[in-house]
This record gives C-alpha cells, structure tokens and sequence, in this order.
C-alpha cells in the first residue's frame, strides 16, 4: 500500500492556493505534468464537486473524480481508471487551513498498486516517493506562481 503524507506551508492566501488546486484542466502548467484536462463538469460548479479530470504524469495517467469540494477548505478526489498501472485508490485529500495570510496544507493520498506481487513489493513503494516528490514540488510552484 502506499501512502503519501505531505504537510507545507505555503507563503500564499488560502484563496488563491484553492484556486490553484481546484482549476484541473490547468494542471499541465506545472512541471511533471504533462497533459491535463477537465472531463466532466462539477455539480454545482465547473471544477466542483463531481468533476472528473485528466492527468497524464507521462509514465502513468489517471482520471480523477472529485468527491468534496469545500470552498476554500478541502479537495477530496478518487482515481477512477490509471493507466498502465491498475490503482485501488482509497483516499485523496487536500485541507487547507489559513495560517497568518499563509496557507497550510495538508495532502494525503492512500491506495495500492494492483499487479500481484510486484505492486505491493516494488510499484507501491516507487510510487509513494515519487508522489512525495511530486505533491512537494506542486506545492512549491504554486507557492512561487504569480498571484492571480
């Protein structure tokens, strides 16, 4: 199983990190992303709740549905279909918490890699780093972006 933990400060407004987060079909402007899009609309707003979007990572891609989308607290999200490797995706979270005109956040993201044997012994853990990796290096780009 592989579970990434990710907590940073960010040097930003919690508004315009939510925004950040919650604009998918933006994702491919950061680094290590290569395409993104928004696949289907939120209930009740564009990137909202329900939404389903696309990440192509290059050696993986997934599709992500949001499951709460509390403005401008907490973005919850499931993975739906990875490709090539198959994800039981149990959890994906992102809280926010104004701190002092910063933003705190916390990322959490729990599942397993489903190829027997191999995804628990090797693909989870690879994963896990790499998405460590990754959530960090988002995180500090948004910090680094221009303000909107």
């Amino acid at each position: 199983m592989f579970n990434i933990y990710i907590e940073q400060m960010i040097a930003r407004p919690i508004e315009e990190v939510f925004e950040l987060l919650a604009d998918h079909g933006a994702y491919s402007t950061f680094r290590g992303i290569k395409r993104s899009k928004l696949l289907e609309q939120g209930q009740s707003e564009k990137n909202g709740l329900g939404a389903l979007r696309y990440l192509d990572l290059g050696i993986v891609n997934f599709d992500e549905r949001i499951t709460c989308f509390e403005r401008p607290h907490r973005l919850d999200y499931k993975i739906e279909r990875s490709a090539p490797l198959p994800f039981n995706h149990q959890l994906g979270s992102i809280k926010l918490e104004d701190a002092d005109g910063h933003t705190k956040v916390t990322w959490v993201s729990k599942g397993t890699i489903t190829i027997p044997l191999l995804g628990k012994l090797y693909f989870d853990k690879k994963f896990q780093t790499q998405g460590e990796k990754g959530f960090s290096s988002l995180l500090k780009q948004i910090e680094r972006a221009e303000s909107q």
